[in-house]
């Protein structure tokens, strides 16, 4: 899906180099891309790290999984292959909002590691930071939450291909963060993360 199909076009370089937005915004741009069961946290502790940072007067923009199926990836269901292009194209829209200085917040099951480390090289090679983020919570604690009532219909076999019940989620190996979520509250993992934010100096331009 992601063949390079269009012809005769030219990359065009702008006049607004990615330092002059930094020192605009006060900050650098990076991904923290949040990974995990569903049910495990991640939208919840996105909406909130959103919160705290622009509360702080930092730039930032939650990408969240369902919301970006409405539209952009409407067109894409759940096989192994639409998986891998619903990554593959949010992780190109992460890139330009880290790109415009930025602090892309996504929080997408995204289960496949090596969609996600296709991901990470998209930012390594525009010499972006891309921060992963492991919401590590377990099965079963996940199941015992589920609010939109998925792992139920799941185990009914009323939804196929769902991770963790007949489809698999691979843990991150080198996570930058995990995020026990069972044993944290949202506000103490959001306060890690911003910790990390803190200690890889993104809130400098």
């Amino acid at each position: 899906m992601s063949q390079q199909k269009a012809t005769n076009i030219t990359w065009h370089e702008g006049e607004v180099t990615r330092e002059q937005r930094q020192q605009s915004l006060g900050q650098k741009g990076a991904t923290l891309w949040m990974t995990g069961l569903s049910a495990s946290g991640k939208s919840t502790i996105a909406v909130v790290l959103e919160q705290a940072l622009l509360a702080q007067g930092r730039h930032a923009y939650r990408l969240d999984g369902d919301n970006v199926r409405h539209g952009l990836n409407k067109n894409l269901g759940f096989s192994a292959e639409d998986r891998a292009e619903n990554i593959r194209r949010i992780g190109e829209v992460a890139k330009l909002f880290a790109d415009a200085g930025i602090l892309a917040i996504t929080s997408f099951i995204s289960p496949y590691r090596a969609d996600r480390d296709m991901v990470r090289k998209l930012h390594e090679e525009a010499g972006l930071p891309f921060i992963e983020i492991f919401v590590d919570c377990p099965l079963d604690e996940a199941e015992k939450r589920d609010p939109k009532g998925l792992y139920q219909k799941a185990r009914a076999g009323q939804i196929k291909g769902f991770t963790g019940i007949d489809d698999p989620y691979e843990a991150p190996e080198q996570a930058e963060l995990i995020l026990p979520t069972h044993e944290l509250s949202v506000e103490q993992s959001v306060q890690r993360i911003l910790d990390l934010i803190e200690q890889r100096g993104l809130l400098a331009p």
